[in-house]
């Protein structure tokens, strides 16, 4: 029997939010109001296709826009955790779900020499045009509304576990590990032995404690254990392993 590693990548593996740490590449380290005034609630994902365009306009290469982003700090005890589960492989998978990008997250994962330990990343794709500015698109459309319009973690994890199963893999546990709002819609279908796991402090912890509070509620049958460092999250994998 395997177990299901499932993390969010901004402010969980890493210990920042990467869309706003590449605004370090550009020579002043912001932005023009035009482009900060732009972002309409829910549509993060085309507010970052903006600010990308105006890194590339200010003729920033690929090159140094990936050096930035391979600086960016990874959470305490993760590198430990990540190493551990990339050692362990043949009973841990592990899989990231993130509203960050193809191109962030494999820069930064290959810089730390951690991307071996994760199977698959589900996330914005990315790319660079021929002007060398990058372009971001939605990872897909979907029908909930209690989610941004380009990503519902919940239906990218259902899918994977459903396709897992088709494959005959089954999770005897699967752990979440985020610290978002986004977060709150996969922690839904999560089973009674599953665990949610929100970061001490964070709005995903607020957001769980409420669902716990309410006795009627069934949305939510998973244990709910807090962490603050990446080492809490390995002591809890290690004692279920």
């Amino acid at each position: 029997m395997k177990t299901l590693m499932v993390f969010d990548f901004d402010h969980t593996v890493v210990d920042d939010n990467s869309d706003t740490w590449v605004i370090r590449c550009l020579p002043g380290q912001t932005l023009p109001d035009s482009v900060k005034k732009s972002y309409r609630k829910g549509h993060w994902t085309e507010f970052m296709g903006r600010v990308m365009n105006y890194i590339g306009s200010q003729e920033v290469s690929p090159d140094r826009v990936r050096s930035v982003m391979e600086t960016i700090p990874f959470t305490a005890g993760m590198t430990d955790l990540l190493t551990f589960i990339a050692e362990h492989k043949s009973t841990i998978h592990c899989i990231v779900i993130s509203d960050s990008n193809t191109m962030f997250i494999d820069w930064i994962l290959h810089a730390s020499g951690l991307r071996a330990a994760v199977d698959q990343v589900f996330t914005n794709p990315a790319k660079f045009n021929e002007l060398g500015y990058m372009e971001v698109q939605c990872y897909h459309s979907h029908d909930c509304n209690r989610c941004p319009v380009n990503l519902c973690k919940k239906k990218v994890l259902e899918l994977y576990l459903s396709e897992q199963s088709d494959a005959g893999v089954v999770y005897e546990r699967v752990f979440y590990v985020g610290d978002g709002g986004n977060d709150l819609c996969p922690t839904s279908c999560l089973r009674g032995h599953d665990v949610a796991m929100p970061r001490k402090g964070y709005t995903l912890e607020k957001l769980l404690a409420k669902l716990e509070g309410q006795e009627d509620d069934t949305s939510l049958k998973a244990k709910v254990i807090a962490w603050s460092s990446g080492t809490d999250i390995l002591q809890e994998l290690k004692w279920h392993l």
